[in-house]
């Protein structure tokens, strides 16, 4: 049974700082490339970065370019999202996933609000 574990999140004043992380298991975690996405409300879903299996991270025209960070420790099979001088207008439903191929498997989602 495959699982995506998400773990942190919450609030934070803008300016703030907040890391993410989802643990997989039930897959080959090092084949995959692990990708975030977030949710506002309204909003359609939206990537926000990912980092492939050779552990090049890309960040493409996101919001959270130059702010975010994406990472992973396969020993761990835990992907990372580290987030810097947060805005308000980061506040969202934050997704990872897990993709191989045409394979995707969704963490459960977490809120992250930012606001004083």
């Amino acid at each position: 049974q495959v699982q995506l574990v998400q773990s942190g999140g919450g609030l934070v004043q803008p300016g703030g700082s907040l890391s993410l992380s989802c643990t997989a298991s039930g897959i080959m975690f090092s084949s995959y490339k692990m990708a975030w996405y977030r949710q506002a409300p309204g909003l359609e879903r939206e990537l926000v970065a990912y980092i492939s299996t050779s552990n090049s991270p890309w960040y493409g025209d996101s919001p959270g370019r130059g702010r975010f960070t994406v990472a992973r420790d396969n020993t761990k099979n835990t992907a990372y999202l580290h987030m810097y001088r947060m805005k308000p207008e980061d506040t969202a439903v934050y997704y990872c996933k897990a993709e191989y191929g045409p394979t995707s498997y969704w963490g459960q989602g977490t809120q992250v609000t930012v606001s004083s």
